[in-house]
Protein backbone atom coordinates (compact mmCIF):
# COMPACT_ATOMS: atom_id res chain seq x y z
CA UNK A 1 0.00 0.00 0.00
CA UNK A 2 2.60 2.43 0.80
CA UNK A 3 4.23 2.04 -2.98
CA UNK A 4 0.48 2.82 -4.23
CA UNK A 5 0.46 5.78 -2.34
CA UNK A 6 3.88 7.31 -2.80
CA UNK A 7 3.42 6.73 -6.78
CA UNK A 8 0.14 8.43 -6.97
CA UNK A 9 1.36 11.45 -4.96
CA UNK A 10 4.52 11.54 -6.42
CA UNK A 11 2.63 11.65 -9.97
CA UNK A 12 0.44 14.77 -8.43
CA UNK A 13 3.24 17.29 -6.81
CA UNK A 14 5.60 19.42 -8.21
CA UNK A 15 8.16 18.54 -5.74
CA UNK A 16 8.44 14.75 -6.07
CA UNK A 17 11.48 14.62 -4.03
CA UNK A 18 9.52 16.38 -0.80
CA UNK A 19 7.30 13.17 -1.03
CA UNK A 20 7.36 10.99 2.03
CA UNK A 21 5.47 7.62 2.96
CA UNK A 22 5.08 6.12 6.32
CA UNK A 23 3.24 2.55 6.91
CA UNK A 24 2.32 1.41 10.07
CA UNK A 25 0.92 -2.11 10.36
CA UNK A 26 -1.20 -2.89 13.46
CA UNK A 27 -2.59 -6.68 13.07
CA UNK A 28 -5.03 -6.04 10.36
CA UNK A 29 -5.25 -2.25 10.68
CA UNK A 30 -2.55 -0.23 8.44
CA UNK A 31 -2.32 3.42 9.20
CA UNK A 32 -0.11 5.39 5.98
CA UNK A 33 1.12 8.90 6.30
CA UNK A 34 1.73 10.98 3.70
CA UNK A 35 4.42 13.78 3.65
CA UNK A 36 4.60 16.87 1.09
CA UNK A 37 6.18 20.10 0.83
CA UNK A 38 3.86 22.85 1.95
CA UNK A 39 3.37 24.09 -1.66
CA UNK A 40 2.56 21.07 -2.64
CA UNK A 41 -0.60 20.19 0.15
CA UNK A 42 -3.32 22.13 -2.35
CA UNK A 43 -2.76 19.47 -5.30
CA UNK A 44 -2.70 16.16 -2.70
CA UNK A 45 -6.09 17.35 -1.38
CA UNK A 46 -7.55 19.07 -4.05
CA UNK A 47 -10.88 21.28 -3.77
CA UNK A 48 -13.34 20.05 -1.29
CA UNK A 49 -11.18 17.26 -0.72
CA UNK A 50 -11.58 15.12 -3.57
CA UNK A 51 -8.63 14.41 -4.75
CA UNK A 52 -7.68 13.36 -1.13
CA UNK A 53 -10.70 11.11 -1.45
CA UNK A 54 -9.64 9.64 -4.45
CA UNK A 55 -6.96 8.39 -2.89
CA UNK A 56 -8.15 7.03 0.06
CA UNK A 57 -10.58 4.94 -1.96
CA UNK A 58 -8.02 3.59 -4.66
CA UNK A 59 -6.31 2.35 -1.55
CA UNK A 60 -9.25 1.03 0.24
CA UNK A 61 -9.58 -0.78 -3.22
CA UNK A 62 -6.39 -2.48 -2.88
CA UNK A 63 -6.91 -3.09 0.33
CA UNK A 64 -9.92 -5.56 0.40
CA UNK A 65 -7.68 -8.13 -1.36
CA UNK A 66 -5.96 -8.54 1.26
CA UNK A 67 -8.35 -7.92 3.99
CA UNK A 68 -6.67 -4.64 5.53
CA UNK A 69 -8.31 -1.72 6.95
CA UNK A 70 -6.04 1.13 5.34
CA UNK A 71 -6.12 4.38 7.07
CA UNK A 72 -4.20 7.26 5.12
CA UNK A 73 -3.46 10.38 6.55
CA UNK A 74 -2.04 13.53 4.83
CA UNK A 75 0.33 15.25 7.03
Amino acid sequence: MKELVEVIAKALVDNPDEVTVEEKIEGKNVKIELHVAPSDMGKVIGKQGRIAKAIRCVVKAASTKDDLRVDVDIV
